[in-house]
């Protein structure tokens, strides 16, 4: 009998772990109201408690609900309302610092300008500060994105239509929300700039992408901070197709590395692709496509585990109408298993969101109207 040496059985067994499919929960219905429940985000806590927020419009306008698990998405509680906003709230993002306080963006919604607003929460979700407007602009403020960095410090990022035409805009807080700076413009283009990411590193990078329209296709760009957003690199542009790249999604893992998705569709329909960047955004990996299917793959959300592995999860009509999927690398974001469903539902399922937990687990939300309304459902790796 031929012997089969340890490092040939190694090779095998990381080639069984790495395309190995995830396990999942069955998938949880959050909310049960008359109106429709859309926008979800989640954030973990340093204890490992999933937060999470989405937008309702029961009352005859979006406003803001949140809901929390202390047991990994087992059981939840009730369900609070966290603004009373005559002209709605959504664009929901959050982030948590590692002192647990939990910080909110979003935006009011027409009639009138949109302007980005945020609150706090420094008691795990029990209690809540009063929306801060954030911006004062003469044109629409949309689509907010934030994140925290190691020493607390908060980055904001959004859209604004205040220049005529769209342009990303930032603004920090150092001192947990208090107070904020003026609004930077990061953007000066001849055409228009939205969707806005943004991470931040433990140390001190902050890293800005968004999807820019220059004259001929959009493409995603790129800038980067190393002193926490004074001032910043020169624009990169990061996508070169003949289609259009568009909806970038970003994450900073541990070590540094960034891992980009986005959608493009120059096969001829919308499709996901991913680079990394080992380096902060000097330079970047060959263009990888993750999809390939008959139907659209869109709103790409992506998330990187404390390992530096990333899970990229997406909404897909190939079925005939919109399921949620998923894929993960086990190295790094070099190779990836195939794309697993995650949805099978008779309804549409839309806006996937996803967020790692401390011990390495991706839990997924998104918005589904299998009930007869939008509604907000859950699940999570095993």
């Amino acid at each position: 009998m031929k012997r089969i040496s340890m490092g040939v059985l190694a090779i095998g067994l990381a080639f069984i772990v790495q395309f190995a499919q995830a396990q999942w929960t069955p998938a949880q219905r959050l909310t049960w109201t008359s109106g429709w429940s859309e926008w979800p985000a989640l954030a973990f806590d340093t204890l490992g408690n999933l937060h999470v927020f989405w937008s309702d419009n029961t009352t005859g306008h979006y406003e803001l609900y949140y809901k929390k698990s202390t047991d990994g998405g087992t059981s939840w509680t009730t369900t609070r309302r966290l603004t009373w906003e005559s002209s709605g709230f959504g664009s929901v993002a959050v982030a948590v610092d590692s002192a647990d306080n939990i910080h909110v963006v979003g935006q009011n919604l027409p009639p009138g300008d949109g302007e980005i607003y945020y609150k706090k929460s420094t008691d795990g979700g029990a209690s809540w500060t009063a929306n801060k407007r954030l911006t004062w602009n003469s044109g629409s403020s949309e689509d907010p994105a934030i994140a925290v960095d190691s020493l607390g410090n908060l980055h904001v990022v959004w859209e604004d239509y205040t220049p005529g035409e769209s342009e990303i805009y930032y603004k920090k807080s150092t001192d947990g929300g208090v107070t904020w700076t003026a609004s930077q413009r990061l953007t000066w283009t001849p055409g228009s700039s939205w969707h806005p990411a943004v991470a931040a590193h433990w140390s001190g990078g902050l890293y800005v992408v968004w999807e820019e329209y220059s004259g001929g296709s959009n493409e995603v760009y790129f800038r980067k901070s190393t002193i926490g957003g004074t001032t910043w690199s020169a624009s990169k542009q990061v996508t070169w197709t003949s289609g259009k790249s568009s909806s970038p999604a970003m994450s900073v893992d541990f070590s540094g590395n960034l891992h980009l998705a986005w959608v493009d569709d120059t096969p001829g329909d919308i499709e996901i692709y991913y680079r990394k960047s080992t380096n902060g955004g000097a330079s970047w990996s060959t263009t990888q496509r993750l999809t390939w299917t008959s139907g659209y793959s869109d709103n790409p959300a992506l998330a990187a585990d404390s390992s530096g592995n990333p899970y990229v999860v997406w909404e897909d009509d190939a079925s005939g109408k919109e399921e949620i999927y998923c894929r993960r690398s086990m190295d790094g974001g070099a190779t990836w298993a195939t794309s697993q469903r995650l949805t099978w539902n008779s309804g549409y399922s839309l806006g996937p969101a996803i967020a790692i937990d401390p011990s390495g687990f991706p839990h997924v939300l998104w918005w589904d109207n299998t009930p007869g309304n939008f509604e907000i459902y859950y699940k999570r790796s095993q």
